[in-house]
């Protein structure tokens, strides 16, 4: 059995070690708490994302549920969507040409695409520098593995067996302002 004298200094040891690890707490706190989304969303991933069509044919509705009017029916498998608002069961995505409407949550695929919009083929660099050199053209209208985006505004994409760097205001799918309103 241990004396008072060791209990007492053993209590302390604890009560150092609580508070240091309280203070710690509460100097992240204020981190932990910036980086939570005002507004946590159903799914828990931030809005707006994107995210890309996982299916031939995506019926595209006036409100979430399945008896809502049809609007449109997608036809392109991997075509990149924005989610801007959601229900536990329902996105609604923003398309390429602007087009807003609801989709069911298991007609999308968190898998990251981008698309060229514009009429003109895009070079696709060996680096992420204009100065580099061409590896392939990304066609208009064409789909394209969006692998990752750097802080410099240039986005690694992969089309068919090519790889290589665009400007990331060249695709659509790859910036993070929301895109419809």
């Amino acid at each position: 059995m241990r004396s008072k004298a060791e209990r007492t200094a053993i209590l302390a040891a604890a009560a150092t070690m609580l508070t240091g690890a309280l203070m710690a707490a509460l100097l992240a706190a204020p981190t932990l708490a910036a980086e939570k989304p005002d507004r946590p969303t159903p799914s828990g991933l931030p809005v707006p994302r994107y995210v890309s069509l996982k299916f031939d044919t995506v019926n595209a509705r006036a409100a979430p549920g399945d008896d809502s009017r049809l609007l449109w029916v997608y036809r392109t498998r991997g075509l990149p969507v924005q989610v801007v608002a959601e229900t536990p069961e329902w996105r609604r995505i923003c398309d390429p040409e602007g087009g807003l409407a609801w989709v069911h949550r298991r007609t999308t695929d968190g898998k990251r695409m981008a698309m060229r919009l514009k009429a003109e083929p895009l070079a696709m660099h060996a680096k992420a520098d204009a100065t580099s050199r061409t590896v392939a053209y990304l066609a208009p209208r064409a789909l394209a593995d969006l692998d990752r985006c750097g802080k410099d505004g240039w986005c690694k994409l992969k089309a068919g067996r090519a790889s290589g760097w665009v400007p990331a205001a060249e695709v659509w799918g790859a910036t993070e302002e929301p895109q419809c309103r």
